[in-house]
């Protein structure tokens, strides 16, 4: 039992349990959760245990992710319908289902929050292995006869990149204001601040919207369903900067 309780607890502390058998060669059994239980002595091993299996449990699902906020979470989600995105119930972030972006990005797809384009070169790749982005990147892709395409690809990105991060303060600044409101709507004699609070909440979800909608139409090749996203693009931004 010594030799087991330090086996398993050597494992538990490397977050190599859920994969490891028996420690004979010849055997490929698991041991069982109740063996393990029944072995470990420590408490805190067996918390750490308790949390592998869970992680585990939601990293196996589909249907469920961990909460994203880069504040900290220890929320679990569940997908409900068709789309990619869900809201936190605890600290109302909305995370993808879909990929490890910080957060939820629609009408950016997944490949847009992965795939970065080197403004200088055109070279296509994926952030998260910094490997080429196949088909579209060659290895014997030819800078020098690109440059004013590179210097036009550069001017674009910076014009969509200056846009999104307005946006993204924009809707940094509704997050504020929105606190501030709720602190005063907490003292006396201040009548009901409810429609504010929700036209805060309004204008944070829209300007994410329209952060997001810079890297979208920042990729769109379709220049037929742009002219209608565009259109679409700069009639919500005109109500959200009146609103």
């Amino acid at each position: 039992q010594p030799c087991w309780n330090e086996y398993l607890t050597t494992r538990i502390e490397q977050n190599m349990v859920l994969s490891c058998t028996c420690p004979i060669s010849e055997c490929c059994a698991q041991p069982t959760s109740a063996f393990i239980c029944s072995i470990v002595s420590s408490k805190e091993v067996i918390a750490k245990y308790e949390k592998a299996l869970l992680r585990g449990y939601v990293e196996c699902c589909s249907n469920l992710t961990w909460c994203t906020n880069p504040q900290g979470c220890d929320q679990i989600l569940l997908k409900d319908g068709l789309g990619y995105e869900a809201a936190c119930s605890k600290c109302s972030w909305m995370s993808c289902f879909n990929c490890n972006f910080p957060e939820a990005h629609y009408p950016a797809s997944c490949s847009h929050m992965s795939h970065m384009t080197c403004a200088k070169c055109n070279h296509g790749f994926c952030w998260r292995c910094l490997k080429p982005w196949r088909p579209t990147h060659k290895d014997y892709y030819n800078c020098s006869a690109m440059v004013s395409k590179a210097a036009w690809q550069e001017k674009r990105f910076q014009d969509y990149n200056e846009r999104c991060t307005f946006h993204h303060r924009a809707r940094e600044f509704a997050v504020r204001l929105r606190n501030r409101v709720s602190s005063m709507s907490e003292m006396p004699k201040i009548r009901s601040l409810t429609f504010v609070l929700h036209a805060c909440k309004v204008l944070e979800q829209a300007r994410k919207v329209l952060a997001y909608s810079c890297v979208y139409s920042y990729y769109n090749q379709d220049m037929e369903s742009m002219d209608i996203v565009e259109q679409q693009t700069e009639s919500l931004e005109l109500h959200t900067n009146a609103l």
